[in-house]
């Protein structure tokens, strides 16, 4: 089955970007305001969407912009901001968005049960503590990472959300964290 039917990036297409825990993901850096996050971004992806949501953040979306054809249409990249703090979540589309590794995993558009038990493994190696969401989400707030689940027609694939230490504190809490509950309810392309 070709997964590009469903408007997967085939992970040659995929912009290489690295999760440096609480820093940075790729050229993203947590704590920048919007307008250094698109200057970070510019050339790359595009700034689709710019919304506030409930609470005290506010929402946008990058998308691949004339990179590739009309299959790969979409935001790729899902940034939350939090006014007292800046660029707090960074949520990586499990279709289109870069390929977000972590000391060598790749992180998105993966098999999430193969990636869970890289996960695990990766965490039981450095004696960090492996949580879960109330949906099953494997999460570690030593990291400030979630390995959500998108689906992709009839495939699963991972979605990562990288959250900044501020954040980190019950990340996989999907009532009383930070992330956004919009965040919690993505799973369709």
């Amino acid at each position: 089955m070709a997964t590009d039917v469903w408007g997967v990036l085939d992970e040659k297409q995929r912009l290489p970007w690295v999760f440096a825990p609480f820093e940075r993901v790729g050229p993203l850096e947590f704590g920048m305001t919007h307008e250094q996050a698109e200057a970070a971004v510019d050339g790359v992806l595009q700034t689709a969407l710019r919304e506030g949501s409930p609470g005290n953040e506010v929402r946008a979306d990058f998308r691949l912009g004339d990179r590739l054809d009309a299959r790969f249409s979409g935001p790729a990249v899902t940034v939350y901001y939090d006014r007292s703090i800046g660029l707090a979540g960074i949520a990586v589309n499990a279709l289109r968005g870069p390929q977000v590794t972590l000391d060598g995993i790749g992180l998105v558009g993966q098999v999430p049960s193969r990636l869970e038990d890289e996960f695990t493994d990766y965490l039981e190696a450095r004696n960090r503590d492996l949580q879960y969401s109330q949906y099953a989400d494997p999460c570690s707030a030593q990291l400030g990472l979630v390995l959500r689940a998108q689906r992709a027609g009839d495939l699963v694939l991972s979605r990562p959300v990288m959250v900044a230490e501020a954040w980190a504190d019950r990340c996989w809490d999907t009532t009383e964290g930070c992330i956004p509950r919009q965040e919690w309810k993505t799973f369709e392309w």
